[in-house]
């Protein structure tokens, strides 16, 4: 349907991914199997379900796969929020990251909305 690659949100999504791994250098060796696995299990998952949806044969489809990769945005948010929660990053250390979350998630809904 689409080439993925060249799709500003899955560009953006691929930029996040890079960032969310330079990040989960910085939290503690035990949390390697808990909280880093899922980050960076749900933070693959956005531009992976974006090019996945864009492979498919209708814009139904992918609505459906952008509506995965936008709950897997916030599901990420929610994870970074966690860690300043816990102390285990600094906030200054995830704000560009959150503001990524939002910039994706309003990509998002417009490409959504222009797939209607």
């Amino acid at each position: 349907m689409n080439k993925y690659q060249d799709l500003k949100i899955w560009n953006k999504a691929m930029e996040l991914v890079e960032k969310i791994y330079l990040l989960m250098k910085l939290l503690p060796d035990d949390e390697k199997f808990g909280l880093i696995s899922q980050i960076k299990r749900c933070c693959v998952s956005i531009p992976s379900n974006i090019a996945e949806g864009a492979g498919r044969n209708s814009s139904k489809e992918f609505k459906h796969f952008l509506s995965i990769a936008n709950g897997s945005t916030t599901e990420l948010e929610t994870q970074i929020l966690l860690t300043n929660r816990l102390s285990l990053v600094n906030k200054d250390k995830t704000e560009e990251i959150l503001n990524l979350c939002i910039e994706i998630k309003k990509m998002n809904y417009a490409l959504q909305k222009s797939l209607s």
